[in-house]
Order: C-alpha cells, then structure tokens, then sequence
C-alpha cells in the first residue's frame, strides 16, 4: 500500500476496460468476489507502481485483459472496506488482448457489453456515476460521438 493520505485508509486504483467494434464502444465487465455484482478490475496500489501501472495488473489479473491506459484518471470515487475508507482512482484502459487463462479465471466472469447496456449489469449507484463522468473522456479517446455511443 501507497502511503496513507488523511482523507481515506486505502489508495486504490482501477480500470474501465473498453474496445471499439462496429462503431460502438464495449467494456468489458467482471464479477465481483462472492456478490458477483457486475464492475471494473480494481485494487490496491502495488508499492513501486503508479496508479494506472497498478490498475493495468489488476485487469489482467481479475479480467486476463491486455492493454494500455490512455487518460489520466476519469473519475474516484470512495467507499468503505476492510474497516476504513478505500479512495480509488479511475482510468480508461483499451484492451488490446485477452488471455484465455488469466489469475482469477476461477472466481470472476467476464462479459464485453455495448455501452448503451451496461447499466443493465452494473447496479452500483456510484460505479454508474463513475461511467457517466468517464462518457465524455472515452468517447474521445474512442473516436465515437458521446451521443451515438
């Protein structure tokens, strides 16, 4: 773990994985440990790595995704584990492979969805808010009209 700002417990970082097919954007979702809501790969900062290098490991680890990060952090977001306050960063990652056998194969499911329904998976009020603050972001960097998504 990063060193502890006062503002939150534990620092973490994550990604919203995403592609472009036929024109439209997908991300590619995971499951959580024993709830299995659907959401993006997340986890503490490694000590030695940066934010986005962190949450490039976690998504290959939790999703067997490759890629690359291309924003600074989107959006943060807080929430409460483990006993205290987790602050965790967002960025945009576009997948560029998919391992076949990847870490946590085992416990996660993964699942590539159009944009336009992800909220059909995704049940987390503030992982919906941390989309809709990515939308403008990911649509650039995706080269597709933020309203046509």
């Amino acid at each position: 773990m990063r060193e502890q700002s006062k503002s939150c417990d534990y620092e973490q970082s994550s990604v919203i994985p995403f592609r472009v097919r036929n024109g439209s954007i997908e991300l590619l979702l995971i499951t959580s440990w024993g709830k299995g809501a659907w959401g993006f790969p997340k986890g503490l900062i490694e000590p030695g790595m940066s934010p986005a290098e962190s949450a490039l490991k976690e998504a290959r680890e939790e999703a067997g995704a490759l890629g690359r990060v291309v924003s600074g952090p989107v959006a943060s977001y807080r929430y409460r584990k483990w006993g205290g306050v987790c602050q965790v960063e967002v960025f945009l990652m576009q997948v560029t492979g998919m391992l076949g056998r990847w870490d946590e194969a085992d416990v996660r499911r993964r699942v590539w969805v159009p944009l336009a329904d992800a909220d059909q998976y995704i049940m987390r009020r503030r992982l919906r808010r941390v989309l809709e603050a990515a939308w403008p972001e990911l649509s650039r960097v995706a080269g597709i009209d933020a309203e046509s998504g």
